[in-house]
């Protein structure tokens, strides 16, 4: 029988893929990756959606009869399996705040990558994605279905580039939202090492897993880090394998009560940004709107409704109701003056 538990299928230009790799690293869980299309890339259940990261589970006699996608609910699927260094803070309090970090980065930074690498003023992010991003199921692909797949998906992704808001109206929004995060975690990784203590919670993995191509693929974005946050960038290195990183059981995180100023900093970019997309993204789809609009630092910022994001406000607002009515309020006070309480108001 093969030593893994489990095998994660993705792909190293893909941000949830490595991600996903990193909390299996960090967790310690013994597993395989395998490259989307590549040789190894066979042998496992149907995935209820073709996209990636994907991860099969073994049943007794080692054969592969599960298999799920989408890295959050990965994330709280391998917390039911293993118990070992978990990523769930143990005040509930700043779980929750944990789960909103973890979003944030999935929802809203991705499109920061996505802008960065397919933005049509980024000619040297679009050549080089394209010529890498075929590569990577099959180095030794021949040259002329190298250009064919490279045409094929420079075309393709560069057309989506509105759907995930990365236009040049919205170009000001995106661009200067990764600024003010790299600013915000300067200030705070200078005194801290990780987003919610001295372990990693969910939070750290949403936004390494951008930062991962942020910072180690876009060469624009790349630079714009190293020179407005080193520190962020010397921590996604160490992100990406945290296998040694030794801790303490259940402790190693803030608390309720010791908040650092540096981390409601972070929540506060996150109510700048995120907080009043979601808000317009739920009216946009209430109203069947085909698009949303609403104001990030005075700039009006416009694309259209996903559904998904949607189901992540509810997701949201379903960690808050579960919270006791003491630790809703305690989260409510946290939240007050960042701008993201309007994601847990009248709930």
């Amino acid at each position: 029988m093969n030593s893994w538990d489990v095998t994660l299928v993705g792909a190293y230009g893909s941000p949830y893929s490595v991600k996903m790799r990193a909390v299996l690293r960090y967790r310690r869980i013994s597993h395989r990756w395998v490259v989307r299309g590549s040789a190894e890339d066979q042998g496992f259940p149907k995935p209820p959606v073709a996209i990636i990261p994907m991860l099969a589970f073994r049943d007794e006699d080692g054969d592969y009869s599960e298999v799920m996608v989408d890295s959050s609910p990965q994330i709280l699927r391998l917390e039911e399996d293993y118990s070992d260094r978990s990523l769930l803070p143990a005040d509930p309090v700043v779980g929750f705040l944990d789960h909103l970090i973890e979003d944030y980065g999935d929802e809203w930074v991705t499109k920061m990558m996505y802008h960065y690498r397919w933005h049509h003023l980024y000619v040297d992010a679009i050549a080089k994605a394209g010529d890498m991003l075929p590569l990577m199921s099959d180095n030794q692909m021949n040259p002329e279905q190298h250009r064919e797949i490279k045409d094929f998906i420079t075309s393709r992704q560069m057309s989506r580039t509105a759907l995930v808001g990365s236009t040049d109206e919205n170009r000001d929004v995106i661009e200067d939202s990764f600024v003010r995060l790299l600013t915000t975690l300067e200030t705070h990784l200078t005194e801290h090492q990780f987003l919610l203590g001295n372990r990693p919670g969910r939070g750290d993995f949403g936004l390494f897993g951008q930062f991962s191509q942020l910072f180690f693929w876009e060469p624009d974005s790349s630079l714009i880090a190293a020179r407005r946050s080193p520190r962020s960038v010397i921590w996604a290195y160490q992100v990406d394998d945290l296998s040694s990183l030794e801790i303490s059981e259940n402790e190693g995180w803030f608390t309720r009560n010791n908040l650092p100023e540096s981390s409601l900093s972070l929540l506060t970019e996150i109510g700048r940004t995120y907080a009043p997309f979601l808000i317009a993204n739920e009216q946009a789809i209430a109203a069947d709107d085909p698009e949303l609009s609403c104001l990030i630092e005075g700039r009006e910022y416009k694309q259209a409704p996903f559904a998904y994001q949607n189901k992540c406000l509810s997701w949201i607002r379903d960690a808050f109701r579960q919270l006791s009515i003491d630790d809703q309020q305690a989260v409510a006070q946290v939240l007050s003056g960042t701008g993201c309480e309007v994601l847990i108001a009248d709930v």
